[in-house]
């Protein structure tokens, strides 16, 4: 099969708009990387979240709302095709608050980015701490919660199963994926990219850059430089308990299986996935501070990956000024983005042309004037 268009990286990123283009009749060719590249969608917390995101960037809050009320259809439709349990909730989520201090401050930024927003009611409401309490009967709080921000629209689900999920429904619509497929140069031939992998060359007329860490040389080949670095991120993981917390929290969420994921921390060691003793410590004296209960709780696993991180955290969506046809798309929340990937970036993409709500995510945003 002669693709129509090729994703380069199989990501959640790039599987998900893969899965957009393939229901849309497109012949689609996914390319995952190798068994030991860096990838984000390993280590992701599984959160599908609105609360405190777009400040600054009305563009990209708008996006994750319009992501998140595509979600629920998006779950449906790939369950149905691939009998695959998204376990997606969406009873809304918390972000605990440590002290007055830290009450108050959650309060003030959520109201400027509403205020930013500008429009109807709220969607988040703040919890004091007797209203936090009877939200959470199965949780002893620690003295230092003064309450949460509760943001109804938020949720979790798990990301590991929306891989596979999206995964075997871009097979479902006809389309291909290969794994252990390192594109190694892209040339334009014609009207092609001709793309070199590790023996053989593979042309189509489009493509789609969504390697994640990968994608600077990949787009630079093709017109588009785009800044990234890594971010190290880690997670904790305890044994598994009896159901106790029944809303995702940022940094703390109970999975369906029962254990509670802990996370996570922010540093900047370039491309190193080792963890450290030290994250480990800091995640969990600020768990045990919400939660003192979970200090006698097991710990069986601490891992660390790699966030896809712009200069400003926002996306990059954008198309080859010099090489038409070339698309880049990265972001560090491929999972709360994973519908709008799916339906309307890839039904631009399929179009030919990102329309001028893609604008505000163009690389170009970074150029720095010259000065005269």
């Amino acid at each position: 099969m002669r693709p129509d268009i090729v994703v380069i990286g199989g990501g959640t990123v790039g599987a998900a708009i893969a899965y957009g283009l393939a229901r849309r009749q497109q012949k689609v060719l996914l390319l995952d990387g190798e068994d030991g590249d860096f990838r984000a969608a390993r280590a992701n917390f599984g959160l599908v979240w609105l609360q405190g995101k777009g400040l600054g960037m009305p563009a990209y809050q708008a996006l994750t709302r319009d992501s998140i009320a595509l979600w629920r259809g998006f779950t449906e439709e790939l369950e149905t095709e691939t009998a695959i349990d998204l376990a997606y909730e969406q009873n809304g989520g918390l972000a605990f608050c440590l002290g007055e201090e830290g009450y108050e401050k959650r309060r003030v930024d959520l109201l400027r980015l509403h205020n930013q927003r500008g429009d109807d009611e709220p969607d988040w409401e703040m919890l004091d701490r007797p209203a936090l309490e009877k939200l959470l009967p199965k949780v002893t709080l620690g003295p230092d919660v003064a309450g949460a921000s509760f943001g109804r629209r938020d949720g979790h689900a798990n990301p590991l199963r929306l891989l596979a999920a999206l995964h075997a429904g871009v097979a479902h619509h006809g389309g291909a994926l290969r794994h252990r497929a390192r594109v190694q140069r892209i040339e334009r031939v014609g009207t092609d990219f001709k793309l070199t992998l590790d023996g053989e060359t593979l042309t189509a007329p489009r493509i789609v850059v969504a390697a994640g860490l990968g994608s600077p040389e990949l787009a630079r080949q093709v017109g588009l430089d785009v800044p990234l670095r890594p971010e190290r991120g880690q997670v904790l993981v305890t044994e598994r308990l009896a159901p106790f917390l029944p809303l995702p929290a940022s940094g703390l969420r109970q999975t369906g299986e029962g254990t509670v994921m802990i996370g996570a921390t922010k540093d900047d060691p370039g491309f190193d996935v080792s963890t450290t003793g030290e994250a480990a410590a800091r995640l969990s004296r600020k768990t045990v501070q919400i939660v003192p209960a979970l200090a006698k709780v097991g710990l069986v696993r601490q891992w660390a990956g790699l966030r896809i991180m712009t200069p400003d955290s926002y996306p990059i969506y954008a198309q080859s000024q010099s090489h038409p046809g070339a698309f880049v798309a990265l972001c560090h929340s491929g999972v709360t983005l994973a519908a709008f990937h799916a339906v309307e970036l890839a039904y631009a993409i399929a179009a030919g042309s990102l329309p001028e709500r893609f604008s505000p995510f163009h690389q170009s945003r970074f150029d720095v004037p010259q000065a005269a």
